[in-house]
């Protein structure tokens, strides 16, 4: 379920556009009975896949037990997803269904958990203040696990993403190894993510080398990054490892430059939750019963798979 807001309604464009920048595109196509993708004329080029990989995923007892009583009762959570780009979450042409890994494993262990997701669309920068307001029960967004979030936040590890750099093909960038690189360059990524506290923090590294600072540029859209990048206005973005290659192989003129840092990713729930164990459960059910395997296959992204979910586990260094 779906609950629609004006701001809802908002995201929902704006996530359109992504896509659509995306598509505009792009280079391949899928099997066009397991893949869909935006509107307009680029529609045959886009790959989004539709395979069902949830339905068949059961109820586990033993996960369920975990929960708090009172979740059982009422038999429903409510979750907060935040929506830009595959593989993460994206809108399918209609404008109103949700497609993406953070969809699919959310879904997933909802069923593992008999438990009914009401799921309300809110921006990235929102959904963590908001799960610590009791707004939310859970939130999904490819939140990385910093030791910094772990501080306010709780999470329950269900893939391994993390940082990496993307730029246009004439760019003389071959390998982002030291944000000095980056100096005198404009950064393009996405607001209030672990890309803008990392590029904000690290910003002295180059008036301490005798350089000029590089510029950092936020966006709340995906598809306002992109434009960016494309139409030459920012250098280089630094966005998840994940959603970097999958743009890379839509976009033709880009590429893909490294793997900057790894990092665990999560459920995101305030501090404190009785939900976690009951989460990690179900994340470990849905390895064993080749769920799990099928929804990184579907998204092309078995290199994230982790060995076994962990609760706030620390940040990967």
């Amino acid at each position: 379920m779906t609950t629609t807001t004006p701001r809802t309604t908002a995201l929902r464009a704006t996530a359109l556009l992504a896509t659509a920048v995306l598509a505009l595109t792009a280079c391949g196509s899928g099997d066009p009975s397991e893949t869909a993708g935006a509107t307009g004329p680029a529609a045959a080029h886009a790959t989004i896949p539709t395979t069902d990989v949830v339905s068949g995923v059961t109820k586990d007892p033993a996960a369920a037990k975990l929960l708090p009583a009172e979740v059982r009762r009422r038999g429903t959570l409510a979750l907060a997803a935040s929506v830009g780009t595959p593989p993460g979450a994206t809108y399918l042409p209609d404008g109103t269904t949700l497609a993406g890994q953070d969809i699919d494993f959310a879904d997933a262990v909802g069923k593992a958990l008999g438990l009914r997701i009401h799921r309300e669309v809110a921006s990235f920068e929102a959904i963590l203040p908001a799960l610590g307001s009791g707004k939310y029960d859970v939130g999904t967004g490819n939140f990385g696990v910093t030791d910094e979030r772990r501080r306010t936040l709780d999470f329950v590890t269900y893939i391994n993403d993390g940082q990496g750099f993307a730029a246009r093909k004439d760019s003389p960038l071959k390998k982002v190894t030291s944000l000095r690189q980056l100096c005198g360059l404009t950064v393009a990524t996405g607001a209030g993510t672990t890309f803008e506290a990392t590029l904000e923090q690290n910003r002295h590294l180059c008036t301490e080398a005798g350089k000029e600072p590089y510029d950092v540029k936020t966006f709340a859209e995906q598809g306002a990054l992109w434009i960016s990048l494309q139409q030459g206005r920012s250098d280089v973005v630094m966005s998840t490892i994940n959603g970097l290659r999958y743009a890379v192989n839509q976009q033709p003129g880009l590429k893909f430059l490294n793997e900057f840092k790894r990092l665990d990713v999560g459920f995101a729930f305030k501090k404190g939750t009785p939900l976690a164990p009951a989460f990690r459960a179900a994340v470990n059910h849905l390895k064993k019963d080749g769920t799990y395997d099928r929804i990184l296959k579907k998204w092309g992204t078995g290199p994230s798979a982790i060995k076994t979910s962990q609760i706030s586990p620390p940040e990967l260094k």
